[in-house]
């Protein structure tokens, strides 16, 4: 398995946090879930810090390397400000009570103050 984390400082772009859950909804979500090869795409954000980014995590080195339906260069305006790539050394799933993963998050949730 392999992890890509990736993370842009939105304070010369223009861009806010919340017009990047609007894409989220509207386009990159679903269009990641088609990815072959990748298990997991968590977006991340930082409000105080004006700052986004993601967390993928694939099946191979192989897999991490294809085009990807993302946007965000163009949407932003420059490539992300850090970008670090990982062999994944192991994994493993906590206890949970929410079975489904996919679609959570504040994007989803409508509000800013419920984390999922």
């Amino acid at each position: 398995m392999h992890a890509v984390i990736v993370r842009w400082d939105l304070s010369a772009s223009g861009r806010t946090i919340e017009s990047r859950r609007t894409y989220l909804r509207e386009e990159s979500v679903s269009a990641f879930s088609e990815v072959p090869g990748l298990r997991l795409k968590m977006w991340v954000s930082d409000a105080d810090a004006n700052r986004w980014g993601a967390v993928l995590l694939w099946e191979s080195r192989e897999a991490a390397q294809q085009p990807l339906p993302s946007r965000a260069l163009e949407l932003i305006g420059y490539p992300a400000t850090v970008a670090h790539s990982f062999d994944v050394e192991a994994t493993t799933e906590g206890r949970f009570e929410t079975q489904q993963l996919a679609l959570r998050g504040l994007a989803f949730d409508g509000t800013a103050d419920v984390v999922q």
